[in-house]
């Protein structure tokens, strides 16, 4: 869950958790990524948020992005 009050920046809180779902297997390798619009419905975040998290989860190296494709997670 997404703390607003942390002092973690929310970006990184929604990176966090999606690392975890990667890593569970919720969100499987070569699997699309939900898009910004469900991110932000989910984890009531805005888009910048959503982008910085997406942004993070590739610096990690969890996730791909394809222009005009969209974003899978990486196979391990």
């Amino acid at each position: 869950m997404i703390n607003p009050m942390s002092p973690t920046p929310l970006y990184v809180q929604l990176a966090d958790l999606l690392t975890k779902r990667i890593e569970d297997g919720d969100l499987a390798a070569g699997q699309l990524l939900p898009s910004e619009t469900q991110l932000r419905q989910q984890y009531g975040v805005a888009r910048g948020t959503v982008r910085s998290a997406v942004a993070l989860l590739r610096e990690r190296g969890l996730v791909v992005t394809l222009p005009q494709r969209g974003t899978y997670v990486r196979e391990k």
